[in-house]
């Protein structure tokens, strides 16, 4: 995903679509998950001790919102404008460049942790230490402060002028690039989709447990459903992050321009879906968004039922 110093001739090889297509991913994105961070902070969510994965989701909004403001925006500048954020100056090179690594990681990583907080949930059927509230808020901290830290020798490192005045997005001490995509090819994609997928395979596993062993009529689980979703979420996260990132990673000196900025716009696409998500598979999700948007204020007093709970513990 990093840039070498050869700015691609952008309009030759990209399309309008290719060009708006970044900016329209920042508008629509920023809009619908600062809604989705906004609906999760309605009183219906509040009980965050009933409901600590709301955390989860919380973070995981805000950082999805940072996701499209690195190389996502650097592509509409660069198709429209001929110029690259990351090389207008050093602060911005260096704070652009610290920003890609890091929130794509953290976000991947809060998927992962509500994964296993999920299943963790489901195995023992109760609440443990790691499913409270005060221990989903110190992971979540954790995970953010880790890969701040992890990345951040990129701000002091990172970014420099060459003797002809231009921008190196390299490092004078080490080469950065492309040895951060490789570790950013199994930190974003490569671990997150393994554990993803062990961890999502336990929760399908004691859904369908749950089913046969029990009748439990007040909870109407539709573990089939949730299923569905839990592989088919997996699966898009897989089909849509993971080509971008190798692409960049091995190919970016050899492949089409066109075809890079394609499989970008792909990537980002993920990040703007948990809205639409959440609208299909969480009944609460639903019912704050329409009483939002039909301006309905009065209080509501009903809690989270047990039968929509299945739904917002497993969604990622």
């Amino acid at each position: 995903m990093s840039y070498n110093n050869t700015i691609p001739s952008f309009r030759t090889t990209n399309s309008l679509i290719i060009a708006y297509y970044p900016l329209f991913l920042v508008i629509i994105g920023t809009i619908l998950n600062l809604f989705t961070f906004i609906i999760l902070c309605q009183s219906t969510f509040t009980n965050n001790k009933k409901l600590p994965t709301i955390y989860y989701m919380r973070a995981i909004a805000i950082f999805d919102i940072l996701m499209l403001y690195g190389w996502n925006l650097d592509h509409y500048v660069l198709n429209v404008y001929g110029l690259l954020l990351q090389r207008y100056s050093i602060v911005l090179c260096k704070i652009l460049s610290f920003l890609n690594y890091f929130s794509a990681q953290s976000s991947a990583w809060l998927r992962v942790f509500m994964c296993i907080d999920r299943y963790i949930f489901l195995s023992h059927l109760h609440r443990t230490w790691f499913n409270r509230s005060k221990t989903v808020l110190i992971m979540i901290i954790c995970i953010i402060i880790f890969f701040a830290l992890f990345n951040f020798h990129i701000i002091f490192f990172a970014c420099f002028y060459t003797n002809n005045g231009t921008i190196n997005v390299n490092s004078l001490h080490y080469k950065i690039y492309p040895l951060w995509d490789y570790i950013n090819l199994i930190l974003y994609n490569c671990l997150p989709f393994l554990l993803m997928m062990i961890f999502n395979s336990g929760v399908i596993y004691h859904l369908i447990r749950l089913r046969r062993l029990t009748s439990i009529q007040n909870s109407q689980i539709q573990y089939r459903a949730i299923s569905i979703t839990l592989v088919l979420t997996t699966f898009i996260f897989l089909l849509m992050t993971i080509p971008a990132t190798v692409a960049y990673a091995f190919f970016y000196s050899t492949a089409n321009v066109t075809v890079l900025h394609l499989l970008d716009s792909i990537l980002y696409t993920y990040h703007i879906s948990s809205f639409p998500l959440y609208l299909i598979t969480f009944h609460e999700f639903r019912q704050e968004c329409r009483a939002i948007l039909t301006h309905k204020n009065k209080k509501r007093t009903t809690s989270l039922s047990s039968r929509s709970f299945p739904f917002v513990i497993y969604r990622f």
